[in-house]
């Protein structure tokens, strides 16, 4: 099966876009794919979708503050987003402004502090290497930074966001965009599951802005994934092997999660534990190793999010799924509604 970009193109009504969360995390909405089978839910229903014996797999990072706004030396206006904090003294980032900095530029940020940019950096040259002059980026961007809100969101960060865009497990700082499907639990949720039996277990992958970058060649196989840096805990590999050895299923919170649990993946299902980077693009025709179900939001037309999610629940019954979310006005991306997604390996 030869795909496009446009054959992940669909129609998306602007006031469908979820500007705000819920009023509560778990009061979205649950789409239940089971291969052509669609089923309307409230989130809060998850549980009794679920059975004693699963596993749930976080990502447990934290967004951090990796908005700057600020001046080039010959005063002309910049904005930076950091891609990824290196070390204390160097980190990765989208620069925006009139004319791309060349290598020894200083860049003035939220006038308290300097980067100099040191070179193009990414795949492609996408993003810029920083250098910071003096201090530490961890501090500056927790002092002087603003929280990264995904540019289909309208509003700058208001004081609800610094919690809401957040998850309530996050621990480990490092990302610029949030896991999003993990922001629809909420502690009552982690507690009820604890309670019937179904376990939970953690890894970290900072999620980062090139999250966001468009596929820019027509035919999704010439595309090359940015690379993210992910760990995956021994205590988290021990449960999945457990889980697996016990018949039960494992659920992945998040795109993230799944693409750090299946680069990791062994044939038997088992992941290997510690540090690794991945850029693995799935799309229709992975055949997935360790995830069983899959829990995440509604992703952008045309985005490898989509073809992801394509590749996990069948292209056709994703295509059906997106059109009766947006017939039933349900809410998209960040902010808006979630869906189970049942395995179905059939293109």
């Amino acid at each position: 099966m030869s795909l496009t970009v446009d054959d992940f193109d669909f129609p998306l009504p602007a006031e469908l876009i979820a500007q705000h969360p819920t009023p509560e995390r778990s009061g979205s909405r649950l789409l239940h794919v089971n291969g052509e089978q669609l089923t309307d839910r409230r989130f809060a229903d998850l549980p009794a979708l679920l059975r004693a014996g699963d596993l749930l797999v976080f990502n447990d990072t934290r967004v951090i503050k990796a908005r700057f706004f600020g001046r080039k030396e010959s005063g002309g206006q910049v904005e930076v987003l950091l891609e990824r904090i290196v070390d204390a003294r160097h980190a990765i980032a989208q620069v925006r402004a009139s004319k791309s900095p060349k290598p020894g530029t200083r860049l003035h940020l939220a006038d308290a502090f300097e980067v100099i940019v040191s070179g193009r950096a990414g795949a492609s040259g996408e993003f810029f290497a920083l250098e910071l002059a003096a201090g530490d980026l961890w501090e500056l961007a927790e002092t002087f930074g603003k929280l990264p809100l995904p540019p289909y969101i309208e509003h700058p960060p208001e004081g609800a966001d610094e919690t809401r865009y957040q998850t309530v497990y996050a621990r480990a700082p490092g990302a610029v965009a949030a896991p999003t499907a993990g922001l629809h639990f909420d502690q009552a949720m982690l507690d009820k599951l604890r309670d019937q039996g179904i376990d939970t277990a953690f890894l970290t992958l900072h999620v980062g802005a090139g999250t966001y970058q468009p596929v820019r060649v027509k035919k999704i196989a010439e595309h090359r994934m940015h690379s993210e840096r992910f760990e995956i805990p021994p205590a988290t590999a021990a449960a999945i092997a457990k889980t697996r050895a016990a018949g039960g299923r494992v659920i992945a919170v998040g795109t993230t999660s799944l693409r750090s649990l299946e680069s990791a993946g062994n044939p038997d299902g088992t992941v290997n534990s510690g540090p690794a980077e991945t850029a693995i693009f799935i799309t229709p025709g992975y055949r997935f190793k360790v995830v069983d179900r899959l829990i995440t939001n509604f992703h952008l037309p045309k985005s490898t999010l989509l073809m992801l999610v394509s590749a996990f629940a069948g292209y056709a019954n994703i295509r059906a799924a997106y059109a009766h979310a947006v017939a039933e006005r349900y809410r998209f991306f960040s902010y808006g509604d979630a869906m189970l997604l049942e395995k179905n390996d059939a293109i």
